[in-house]
């Protein structure tokens, strides 16, 4: 395994420097859900949430959630994100509601942060919406599943 590259050699965390590093395209793809009853889930696939469309304020939140990541995880880049992608989708079979995010940019370093925190916030953001009429909302299986570009080239996750 490689040395963790946000720390420097007396082990203080820093922001990396990847002014030397090229740039290239990348591509983040992450997803994760949040489980809930049925019933919750026929109000939100029904749009009788008292607070309104939940699906389309969730999707809002997390293309807003992918442009702030550096204002939240503290030795993240700012990047000059060109693409923000959200689906939605809601799933009975849970029952709750399936989220992926695709995030694109064109850059030195990667993007998986941004897509891992637009997928965080949507699925808060369905909490939200909802948690007048249920509070036991699980939120879960948050990860990385396509990452591509870079210096490491390609993952997909199994």
């Amino acid at each position: 395994m490689d040395k963790l590259s946000h720390f420097d050699a007396k082990g203080a965390a820093h922001m990396v420097d990847v002014s030397a590093k090229p740039i290239t395209e990348r591509t983040a793809v992450a997803q994760g859900q949040i489980t809930m009853t049925a019933q919750t889930l026929d109000i939100i696939n029904k749009g009788s949430a008292k607070k309104g469309d939940v699906l389309g304020v969730a999707r809002l939140a997390g293309i807003m959630a992918a442009k702030k990541t550096a204002d939240l995880i503290p030795l993240c880049h700012p990047l000059p994100i060109t693409k923000v992608a959200l689906d939605l989708t809601p799933d009975a079979d849970l029952p709750g509601v399936r989220v992926q995010a695709t995030v694109k940019t064109t850059g030195q370093t990667g993007i998986e942060m941004e897509a891992l925190t637009a997928v965080s916030v949507a699925c808060l953001t369905v909490y939200d919406m909802v948690k007048a009429v249920e509070k036991s909302m699980i939120i879960g299986d948050i990860r990385l599943v396509l990452k591509d570009g870079g210096k490491s080239g390609r993952y997909e996750a199994i």
